[in-house]
């Protein structure tokens, strides 16, 4: 409905205009009145009327000044002049203003009827012209938004957005940043959290990013450093206190590209983001967040499936489970996790391998143990179950537990000397990035319960063991004096050499290079 003001300094005129005419019915309600011109003017700054009654002759200030007064500080809406007179230089000068009638008191009903009918079917025009101005600004910008962020947006001199055009879109920032926002749950009833929800960020009118939909993923444009910041703040809160298992909050995932200072570069952070989001597949257990940081190890994938790699895990697993060799069977599910990270086939593929991997090692256990019982599920049910999983790591999960099952079907149940096989894996495999929560499932553990048990047999925590290892055999390698230090490093499992100093510092009290040189010095006498 529109709005209607009426400045009059007679009251009994202000009243009878407000009797006359069927307001309702003509789609206005009145929205209030003034008896004098200062007042008015105020009034129509602060209400922005549709319509505005306005007498000629006011008190303090004129309606011709009224009106200019009120155009020129950016009033839009229309004017019905009332005046007792009949004067052409006032009407020329509020047709000058933009006055849509001149009416001359006493005031004819019927003439006030059909100009505010005409103004009525005059606002409903506008505003259902600017309702779809408005629509395709929304539209297009949508299209501009998805072909720049996808880089599909070709600029020139003459369809390069200019600062205004950049302004009006909400588009001109310091800095951006594409994040793909998954989520893989398959349970429907499942909350979707809104991306402004997580970030603990108001997003009114766009101001702190943009956001759309590509191929099923909410793909979100970061717009300005304080959008930035509060994006950096979620993924360090988010690392420091992961969600618990099957809440809300463990069924999303974001990859991120990197920060970008340019409206042409953010593509480049889109594609990033893209394909990191490919690799959601390959996280480890709890991770929910990948980011540009971890793009150059995507890129030099150059592995890729092969029959022939298919036959020799499967050949070698089903060796092992037949001589009931958990050790081995723990290290081979490793190194095969290793391996499919590595390779540059799409996730389906891999799904295909280890599919057709399980059911080999299943026929081949079946024939040797043709008498036994072993409660294998159906092949359908393992092809449903490892389609269904959301990461590489659940489907060798599954495959250890299904290992752990046949060998104790088979007769073989005893774990006694787990915890020696676990030293042993570490004592031949401390130069790979082995950690607790990664080789736990492998033997049949909980992380945390392993953790205590390990720390209670040997002394000291998982990690501890691992750095004493690592820090040894560095020993041994200083002492023969043909490597490098950053050499060294990497031979025993620290990918940064400044860590392999800090952790060498901690555990001998001097540098690696001290070391050496004490060693050379010691040699020498």
């Amino acid at each position: 409905m529109e709005t209607v003001f009426i400045a009059d300094d007679e009251q009994n005129i202000r009243e009878g205009l407000k009797c006359i005419v069927d307001w309702k019915t003509l789609d206005f309600e009145i929205c209030g009145e003034a008896s004098n011109g200062e007042d008015t003017l105020q009034a129509i700054l602060k209400q922005n009327p549709s319509l505005v009654l306005l007498d000629i002759r006011m008190p303090k200030l004129y309606g011709t000044d009224i009106i200019r007064i009120a155009r020129e500080k950016g009033y839009k809406g229309k004017f019905i002049i009332l005046s007792g007179y009949s004067d052409f230089t006032y009407a020329q000068t509020a047709i000058r203003y933009g006055v849509d009638f001149y009416l001359t008191k006493p005031i004819d009903e019927d003439e006030l009827q059909q100009a505010l009918e005409k103004i009525r079917d005059t606002l409903h025009m506008e505003r259902s012209k600017s309702d779809n101005i408005n629509l395709y600004k929304h539209k297009a910008k949508n299209v501009i938004l998805h072909e720049i962020v996808t880089g599909t947006y070709e600029s020139s001199e003459t369809t390069a957005l200019s600062a205004e055009e950049l302004e009006e879109m909400n588009l001109a920032a310091d800095v951006y940043q594409v994040v793909i926002y998954e989520k893989f749950s398959l349970n429907p009833g499942d909350i979707s959290y809104n991306f402004a929800d997580l970030l603990k960020i108001t997003n009114k009118g766009n101001h702190t990013f943009e956001h759309f939909e590509e191929e099923g993923n909410e793909v979100i444009l970061l717009k300005g450093s304080f959008a930035l910041l509060k994006f950096q703040g979620f993924l360090d809160h988010y690392e420091k206190n992961p969600p618990q298992k099957r809440s809300p909050l463990d069924t999303l995932f974001l990859a991120y590209g990197r920060p970008v200072t340019n409206l042409d570069e953010i593509y480049l952070s889109y594609e990033e983001a893209s394909t990191l989001c490919k690799r959601r597949f390959f996280c480890m257990q709890g991770q929910h967040t990948l980011g540009y940081e971890e793009l150059p190890d995507v890129k030099r994938r150059t592995l890729e499936i092969n029959n022939e790699k298919l036959e020799e895990y499967s050949n070698t697993l089903s060796d092992y489970l037949l001589t009931f060799n958990r050790k081995k069977v723990a290290e081979t599910l490793f190194n095969l996790e290793e391996y499919l990270y590595n390779v540059k086939n799409d996730i389906s593929s891999v799904k295909l391998f280890l599919t057709d991997l399980y059911l080999r090692i299943k026929e081949k256990l079946n024939h040797t143990y043709n008498n036994a019982n072993i409660p294998f599920p159906t092949n359908s049910e393992c092809i449903d179950k490892i389609d269904s999983c959301n990461y590489l790591y659940e489907i060798i999960l599954f495959i250890s537990e299904q290992s752990e099952m046949v060998m104790n079907a088979t007769g073989n149940p005893s774990r006694d000397t787990v915890l020696d096989d676990i030293l042993y894996y570490i004592d031949h495999n401390y130069q790979n990035n082995i950690k607790l929560e990664g080789i736990a499932p492998l033997f049949g553990y909980n992380s945390a319960y392993l953790g205590k048990i390990f720390n209670k047999a040997t002394g000291e925590s998982f990690n501890s063991y691992v750095d004493h290892k690592r820090i040894e055999q560095s020993k041994e390698l200083l002492r023969e004096n043909h490597l490098k230090v950053y050499e060294i490093a990497e031979q025993v499992g620290y990918k940064n050499v400044d860590y392999f100093h800090k952790k060498f510092k901690k555990y001998v009290g001097i540098s690696p290079a001290e070391y050496r040189k004490n060693i050379a010095v010691k040699n020498s006498q």
